[in-house]
């Protein structure tokens, strides 16, 4: 046990955390980051996570929640196909809070920013009623070419992706059923759902090969992927067609399926937060990526499952909890 932040101070807070996170270029003003050439350009995201929104206490580790912060965060970055260098951390936490859950989650920050690699280089503290982080996540993307966006796919190109789909929905759906991660049934399958909802599996540098080999668009599936895809696919005035045998849920999302009683194409089609990496391109799909369907002209739908309206429309809006992706399918 660590002791009560209140004890520590302001000053013994942000030493707590530079301990745990230790970076040169942390402790001035203000970090100072160079460029790798002067042709390239700086990309930057910001996330807020918020406890008993976006995780629990009995649920995750503080390791994990800093490991999750940095995948979410991170994800926005890879998905321009840039290369994430650098993140700076805000904390609202209660001043009763032990110290240890700070320096737990700076850990996790530190350790899963370093597989790309890249540094915490600064942040705040202040004190709430609630624990917040918000990580706002430093890019560079370098070269000539364009950032890959939402508006940028184009009729005739291939529907690609990189990392799972389904399993942080599952893993959640689990956890929420059993209430507590001890009591779920010990399966191999079962718990690699519960830990990717936990930290999120994102493959390093996945974005700057997609950007690198021909690919236009691209975003992570964070809301979910049918609300992911009909925004890009609006952005672009275009039509997305998912291949159903591409998306087809594999034996640990069947498993979770069976046991709950779900249907698994719920958790691929709305289920976020896998945060795999999605993308269209018109050239041979890139080491790390799978097909996952076609873009055409623009439609009735902005998207459709082998031809047809999903299904499964719902997905994440943290002002109502669900929103439909198919509110609208006005042409713009």
């Amino acid at each position: 046990m660590g002791q009560p932040i209140h004890s520590l101070g302001e000053r013994g807070v942000i030493d707590a955390i530079r301990s745990a996170a230790p970076s040169d270029m942390n402790g001035d003003d203000a970090a100072v980051l160079s460029p790798s050439s002067f042709a390239s350009k700086t990309v930057c995201s910001v996330d807020l996570l918020v406890e008993d929104q976006h995780f629990r206490s009995d649920w995750s580790t503080p390791y994990d929640v800093g490991r999750r912060a940095v995948v979410q965060n991170f994800a926005d970055i890879e998905a321009m196909g840039a290369r994430p260098v650098a993140l700076l951390l805000g904390v609202a936490a209660p001043p009763e809070l032990d110290s240890d859950v700070l320096t737990g989650i700076a850990r996790g920050i530190a350790d899963e920013a370093g597989r790309w690699p890249a540094e915490l280089v600064g942040g705040d503290v202040v004190t709430s009623e609630r624990l917040t982080l918000s990580i706002t996540a430093i890019g560079e993307l370098a070269g000539p070419a364009p950032a890959l966006s939402l508006s940028s796919a184009h009729p005739g190109q291939t529907l690609i992706a990189s990392g799972r789909l389904g399993y942080s929905a599952a893993g959640w759906a689990l956890l929420e059923h059993f209430g507590s991660p001890d009591a779920i049934p010990d399966s191999e399958h079962l718990q690699t759902l519960v830990d990717a909802f936990r930290v999120p599996s994102l493959a390093r540098a996945r974005g700057t090969v997609a950007r690198s080999t021909g690919a236009t668009a691209m975003t992570d599936n964070s809301d979910g992927l049918v609300v992911d895809l009909s925004t890009m696919a609006r952005t672009s005035h275009v039509t997305i067609d998912l291949d159903k045998a591409a998306i087809a849920p594999d034996p640990a999302v069947r498993e979770a399926a069976r046991l709950l009683g779900r249907d698994p194409m719920e958790w691929i089609c709305q289920g976020g937060e896998d945060h795999a990496l999605l993308a269209t391109t018109g050239a041979d799909i890139p080491s790390g990526f799978r097909f996952l369907g076609r873009v055409h002209k623009q439609g009735a739908e902005p998207l459709t499952i082998d031809g047809q309206p999903p299904t499964f429309t719902l997905g994440w809006d943290p002002f109502g909890g669900e929103s439909f992706a198919r509110e609208s399918s006005d042409r713009e």
